[in-house]
C-alpha cells in the first residue's frame, strides 16, 4: 500500500515538475543560441541520467540560468571564431562533453564535501548577477529584435532598439510576465509559467500576429556528435579546457545548493559527491547529443516534492514525459514567440536575485556588502567564473583578518559544536524542571560560513524536545552566513511548536539579530537571557 502511494507521488511529482520545466527547457534553449530544442535535449538526458546516478533521490535536473548563461557566452564565442554555428559545433560540443566529465571527477575526487565552504556573500552577488544577466538578454527579445550578447553591447545598443519597437512581441512579454505573477492568485492547480506559455501562444496564433516565433524544431531522436568530436580541430585547448572547468564548477555550485534544499524539504542528507558523478555524467551524455548543460534545478525540485515526488522515479518520469512531448509536440511548439520565451525568462531572472540580501544591505556587515556587491558587479559585467574567483579570494582575507583581529582576545579562532547532552552543572535544574525535553546547544568561537553545513545538520536531526537553548557566551562574531542559518533554524523550530532562546548573546551576534529583526519578531525579548542562571531560574 505504502510502496503504491509512493509510485504514486513520483508519477505525479515528475509529471508536474515536467509541466513545469517545459517551457523552461525551450526558453533556455533558445537563449544559449542552439535552439528550443537543445533545451530539450538537456533536459530529457540530464533529467533521467542525474535521477538514476546522483545522490540526491528527490532532485530534479536540466537547463538552469546560470548554467545557459555560461553556454550561451561559449556558443557566442565559438561562433564568431569559427565563423559559423555550424563550423564550430564540434568545439561547442567539446566543451560541454568536457565539463561533464570533469564535474565527475569532483565527484570522484570527493570535492562535493567543500562546497559547505562557499561564502554566503559570494553566491548571493552570483545569484543577483545571473539573475540580471537574464532579464537584460531578454530586453530585445521583449522588443520583437535579435539580442547583442552581452550585458555591455545590450546597453549600448538599447538606445537605438527603443525606436524600432514591435509592439505586439512586448503585448505578448507583458502579459506574460502578469500571467505568470496573477494566475496563482486565482488556482495553483495549473503551472502559470504553462498557461502563460500555451495562452499566449495561441493567441498569437489566432490573431496571426506578426512576431518572431522559435521555428522548426527537430522531431524524433537525437543524433550523437561523435564523430564529429574525432574531426574537431584545437584552435586553442586551453581555452575549451578552461571554460569547460567552468562550466563544471558551476554545474557542482548550483546542483549541490539545490541538494541542500532538497534536504531540508524532505529531512534527508544528500550525498554531494554521489551526486556530482551523476551530474557530469549526464552533461557529458547531454553534450553529446547536441544538450546544453545543466544541473539541479531549485524551483523544479521543490514542485516535484510538493507533488509527492520522493524517489529517484520522480526525476526519471519528469525525463520521460518531456522525451514523450518532443516526439508529439515539437511541430506545435515551433510557433511559440520569441517573445513569450522572453517573458518567461523575465520572471526566472527576477526569480533568481537574492533580495533578502539586498533588503538587509545596510544591517550586514561592511565587508559582506562589499563582497556581495563586488561579485555581483563582476559577474554582470567581466566573467562568471572571475567574479566567483574574486569573491572567494575577498571573503577569505576577510576572514583571515577577523580571525587575526580576535585572536589577542579570544585564543579559539574556529567553530566547535558540542552536541554532548550530558548536562553541566548550571544546566541540571533546567534539564529536570523540563523533564529532559530541552536540548542546549553550545557555540565557541565566531561563528562563519564553515559552519552552516553542521548546524543545518544539527537542526535536522534534533530528537523531540519542548525547548532549544542556543549558549552564545563565547561567540563574538557571526557573518552573513550564521545570520541566515540562524535565522533558517528558529523559523523551523517555531514551526514545530518549539520553544527557542538565547542565553549569553554578545553585542556583534545580537546587534546582527535584532538588525534583521530575529529579535523580537522570531524570538521574543523575554527569551534573550544574558546568564544561564537565569533560565533555571524561571524553568524556561
Amino acid at each position: 500500500m505504502n510502496a503504491n502511494k509512493g509510485m504514486t507521488g513520483d508519477v505525479f511529482g515528475g509529471l508536474t515538475a515536467a509541466i513545469v520545466a517545459l517551457p523552461l527547457a525551450l526558453a533556455f534553449g533558445v537563449q544559449s543560441g542552439l535552439g528550443a530544442v537543445a533545451g530539450l535535449y538537456g533536459a530529457i538526458v540530464l533529467g533521467i541520467v542525474a535521477a538514476l546516478l546522483g545522490g540526491t533521490p528527490t532532485q530534479i535536473s536540466g537547463p538552469t540560468g546560470p548554467m545557459t548563461v555560461v553556454a550561451a557566452a561559449i556558443v557566442s564565442a565559438e561562433a564568431a571564431y569559427f565563423g559559423s554555428l555550424e563550423a564550430a559545433m564540434p568545439a561547442i560540443v567539446m566543451t560541454f562533453v568536457l565539463a561533464g566529465l570533469f564535474q565527475a571527477l569532483m565527484g570522484l575526487a570527493r570535492l562535493g564535501q567543500y562546497i559547505k565552504y562557499m561564502p554566503y556573500p559570494v553566491i548571493s552577488g552570483f545569484m543577483s548577477g545571473i539573475g540580471v544577466i537574464i532579464i537584460a538578454l531578454q530586453i530585445f527579445p521583449l522588443l520583437g529584435q535579435a539580442s547583442p550578447k552581452t550585458p555591455v553591447d545590450i546597453l549600448l545598443a538599447l538606445p537605438a532598439a527603443l525606436g524600432r519597437v514591435n509592439g505586439q512581441s512586448l503585448g505578448l512579454a507583458l502579459g506574460v510576465v502578469a500571467t505568470i505573477y496573477l494566475f496563482p492568485k486565482v488556482t495553483r492547480a495549473v503551472p502559470s509559467t504553462l498557461v502563460a506559455l500555451l495562452g499566449f501562444t495561441m493567441l498569437s496564433a489566432a490573431l496571426g500576429l506578426d512576431v518572431p516565433t522559435i521555428g522548426h524544431i527537430p522531431q524524433g531522436l537525437p543524433s550523437f556528435h561523435l564523430s564529429a568530436l574525432l574531426d574537431m580541430k584545437w584552435h586553442d585547448p586551453g581555452i575549451i579546457i578552461f571554460t569547460a572547468l567552468t562550466l563544471a564548477s558551476l554545474g557542482a555550485i548550483d546542483s549541490l545548493l539545490t541538494s541542500v534544499v532538497s534536504d531540508n524539504m524532505t529531512r534527508t542528507q544528500h550525498h554531494s559527491n554521489k551526486e556530482l558523478i551523476g551530474q557530469g555524467i549526464g552533461n557529458a551524455l547531454a553534450g553529446l547529443v547536441g544538450g546544453i548543460p545543466g544541473a539541479g534545478a531549485t524551483i523544479r525540485t521543490v514542485v516535484n516534492i510538493q507533488s509527492g515526488g520522493r524517489s529517484r522515479l520522480s526525476g526519471a518520469t519528469h525525463g520521460l514525459v518531456l522525451l514523450i512531448i518532443l516526439f508529439g509536440a515539437s511541430a506545435y511548439a515551433g510557433k511559440i514567440p520569441l517573445a513569450v520565451l522572453a517573458g518567461i525568462l523575465v520572471t526566472v531572472g527576477v526569480g533568481i536575485i537574492d533580495y533578502r540580501s539586498l533588503r538587509d544591505i545596510k544591517h550586514i556587515p561592511r565587508a559582506d556588502m562589499a563582497i556581495m556587491l563586488s561579485v555581483m558587479l563582476l559577474t554582470v559585467f567581466v566573467d562568471l567564473l572571475q567574479a566567483v574567483g574574486i569573491g572567494m579570494v575577498m571573503a577569505a582575507l576577510w576572514f583571515m583578518k577577523q580571525m587575526g583581529d580576535l585572536a589577542e582576545e579570544n585564543a579559539k579562532g574556529h567553530v566547535l559544536i558540542h552536541e554532548d547532552q550530558a548536562a553541566l552543572p548550571d544546566e541540571r535544574p533546567l534539564q529536570e524542571a523540563m523533564g529532559g525535553r530541552v536540548y542546549i546547544q553550545h557555540f565557541d568561537g565566531p561563528i562563519f560560513f564553515g559552519f552552516t553545513f553542521g548546524f543545518n545538520k544539527i537542526i535536522r536531526e534534533l530528537p523531540e524536545v519542548q525547548m532549544v537553548v542556543f549558549r552564545m557566551e563565547n561567540v563574538p562574531y557571526m557573518d552573513q552566513s550564521g545570520l541566515y542559518a540562524f535565522e533558517d533554524a528558529v523559523t523551523e523550530l517555531k514551526s514545530k511548536g518549539i520553544d527557542v532562546v538565547f542565553c549569553g548573546l554578545q553585542p556583534q551576534p545580537q546587534g546582527m539579530f535584532e538588525k534583521v529583526k530575529i529579535i523580537p519578531n522570531l524570538v521574543a525579548d523575554d527569551k534573550i537571557f544574558t546568564t544561564f542562571q537565569q533560565i533555571a531560574a524561571r524553568g524556561g
